[in-house]
This record gives structure tokens, C-alpha cells and sequence, in this order.
């Protein structure tokens, strides 16, 4: 059910990543930013790392 892989790839569309709060199965009580901005690094860690 989910609309990106494991790298954030939009499912059916190429080029295209989700990096935001949406992604995350369950959003945590506090704040989101420091998740969101966790996600984001890591992500830009795997999309350094393809090239």
C-alpha cells in the first residue's frame, strides 16, 4: 500500500522521490522536523551514493 520503495522512489514514475513527512507509516507525537530533516539526509546519502 505504500507509494515509494525503500529508497523513496515514487512507485510507476521515474525521476521522481518523496522526501517529506508523508512517508512515514506512523507520525511521531512531537515534532516532526528532526525526523523529517533525518530523512532527508539519508536519503541524499543513498542518492550521492548511486552516482
Amino acid at each position: 500500500m505504500a507509494v515509494v520503495d525503500e529508497t523513496l522512489k515514487v512507485y510507476g514514475v521515474n525521476g521522481v522521490r518523496v522526501v517529506d513527512a508523508s512517508i512515514m507509516p506512523t507520525i511521531p507525537s512531537g515534532n516532526t522536523h528532526a525526523p523529517v530533516v533525518m530523512i532527508a539526509e539519508k536519503v541524499s546519502d543513498m542518492i550521492l551514493g548511486e552516482r
